[in-house]
C-alpha cells in the first residue's frame, strides 16, 4: 500500500530523514515510536509532502507519488491527522468537515452519515464553531475530516495527546475499528506504548531521523521501549 525507499527529507539544508526504507501492507497498522524530536513528525510530513526537499521513492498503491505536491497526495489517497489537529477556529463543525470532501477523489458535496455513527458528538454539533470545541472534540472532528476523503491510508500524529481521559479512550477505539472494520491502512505516531501494542500489527522505533528498530508488535520488548524510549 505505501512503500518508502531509500528516502532523504530536508528543512532547508539539513537532512531530516536519512536514507529511510518503511513499507506498510493493505490494511496494516504501524506504530511509530520513538523519543521526541527523533523525526516521527517529519515522516509524517515526508509522505504528505511537507518538507522542503525529498530524494528518493514514495509510492502509494503501486503508484510514484515522490514529485507530488501535497494536495495532489491527497487526491491520490494520503489522509491525514497532523499534531495539533489543523482544526480552523472559526469554520463551523459543518464547513471543517466539508474541507475533507475537496481531497475526495470522487467529489461530492455530501457529508458520509458514517463519520456521525462513529462520532455523534459532531452531529449535535454541526453549526458550532471548530475553535469553541473541546481538544477531544477537535480531535473527534479532525479524525472525521480526513476520514471524508476515503484515503487508502490514514496517518494519525498522536491523535490522544493533551485530550482528556475519557475522550482518549473513545478515540482509540474508533481507530481500532477503522484497521480492523473497515480494513483501512493506519501509520500512527504514538507514544503510549501501552495503546500501540493493543492497537497496532507492527512498529518501527525511529532515531535522529532513522529507523532504529522494527518488527511485528509482539516484537516490541521492554527492553526494545528502555533502550529507544526512555528519557
Amino acid at each position: 500500500m505505501l512503500e518508502l525507499t531509500n528516502v532523504d527529507a530536508y528543512y532547508g539544508n539539513s537532512r531530516a530523514i536519512q536514507n529511510l526504507s518503511l513499507k506498510v501492507e493493505e490494511g496494516a497498522f504501524v506504530a511509530v515510536l520513538g523519543r521526541n524530536g527523533v523525526g516521527k513528525t517529519t515522516l509524517m510530513r515526508t509522505i504528505t509532502g511537507q518538507m522542503d526537499r525529498i530524494t528518493g521513492s514514495i509510492r502509494l498503491d503501486g503508484m510514484e507519488i515522490g514529485a507530488r505536491r501535497t494536495h495532489e497526495r491527497a487526491l491520490s489517497g494520503v489522509g491525514c491527522v497532523p499534531q495539533g489537529r489543523g482544526i480552523l477556529p472559526r469554520f463551523t463543525v459543518r464547513e471543517n468537515l466539508r474541507l475533507g470532501l475537496f481531497a475526495n477523489p470522487k467529489g461530492g458535496r455530501d457529508i458520509d452519515e458514517r463519520v456521525f455513527e462513529l462520532f455523534p458528538m459532531l452531529k449535535q454539533h454541526l453549526n458550532r464553531r471548530g475553535g469553541n470545541l473541546s481538544g477531544g472534540q477537535q480531535q473527534q472532528l479532525a479524525i472525521a475530516r480526513a476520514l471524508l476523503a476515503e484515503p487508502k491510508v490514514l496517518l494519525l500524529d498522536e491523535p490522544t495527546e493533551g485530550i482528556q481521559p475519557n475522550i482518549v479512550e473513545q478515540i482509540e477505539e474508533v481507530i481500532v475499528r477503522l484497521n480492523r472494520e473497515r480494513g483501512l491502512t493506519i501509520v500512527l505516531v504514538e507514544q503510549n506504548v501501552a495503546f500501540a501494542r493493543r492497537a497496532a500489527q507492527s512498529f518501527v522505533i525511529m532515531e535522529k531521523g532513522r529507523i532504529a528498530a522494527k518488527g511485528a508488535v509482539a516484537d516490541l520488548t521492554n527492553d526494545l521501549v528502555h533502550r529507544h524510549m526512555a528519557v
